[in-house]
């Protein structure tokens, strides 16, 4: 039934993971994302919560499974990061520039970074990848100016290239 929910987490979570923020189409397609019980113990509740449920490649909701925090860690600040509520990379995790891995900066992040498998290899690849891409288009920037005698429908279409570039 939750898998009914599927499309629109897509759209909702732009495609990515909810976890990793890996793209669905670095994960594998549409077919290894799952609808994920951000909180698992209200799997067997009757009436599903939307606001429950969130976007996760197959290796991420595997990692996670059915994980949650106990009362004591809960107490000692472990716990899973809601993206939907909370900036979670930048304020609680931060990647290493030199191995690529993800280090907790807080005892939530180091929680969420360990049941998510998020320093799993295929990942820690795919950053390194990701900046090595990012360097060497820094490096070939070049600056386009338009000549007068292009026509504005040329102009819309070499605009559109260049913010295809830049995204």
């Amino acid at each position: 039934m939750c898998r009914d929910y599927l499309q629109n987490l897509i759209s909702d979570f732009e495609s990515r993971c909810a976890y990793s923020m890996q793209h669905m189409s670095r994960a594998g397609g549409e077919s290894c994302m799952e609808v994920e019980h951000f909180d698992p113990r209200r799997k067997q509740d009757s009436l599903q919560s939307y606001e429950n449920l969130f976007l996760a490649s197959r290796h991420c909701n595997l990692a996670k499974g059915d994980e949650w925090p106990s009362r004591s860690d809960r107490r000692r600040g472990m716990r899973f990061l809601n993206c939907c509520k909370e900036a979670d990379y930048g304020v609680h995790i931060l990647e290493d520039p030199v191995t690529h891995r993800l280090v907790g900066v807080t005892s939530a992040g180091q929680y969420h970074i360990r049941y998510c498998g998020l320093n799993a290899g295929h990942l820690v690849e795919e950053r390194r990848n990701r900046t090595e891409i990012l360097g060497r288009l820094e490096e070939c920037a070049v600056g386009i100016k338009r000549p007068g005698w292009i026509s504005p429908q040329d102009g819309i279409a070499l605009d559109r290239l260049v913010d295809a570039n830049r995204e």
